[in-house]
């Protein structure tokens, strides 16, 4: 059977594993579908606070440079 979507296969400690079948039986989900949440959830933390950064770094180089308000740029 072939899928359109790519499969991964990770391997974790039996402790970790344990967690997860806990979790999804708790919540009354798959332990794989679970797992894609939590990745899913993961990644966009990450780009979260990439983005974050970014905005820091912009804020610093603005320092000090003339700006213009927010109602006065929406004019």
């Amino acid at each position: 059977m072939t899928t359109m979507h790519p499969r991964l296969n990770v391997t974790f400690l039996p402790e970790t594993t344990a967690l997860l079948n806990q979790l999804a039986k708790r919540e009354g989900k798959s332990v794989a579908g679970l797992t894609k949440e939590l990745v899913l959830d993961a990644l966009e933390r990450r780009e979260d606070i990439g983005l974050s950064l970014m905005a820091e770094s912009r804020e610093k180089e603005a320092r000090g440079k003339k700006t213009i308000s927010h109602a006065e740029a929406w004019k």
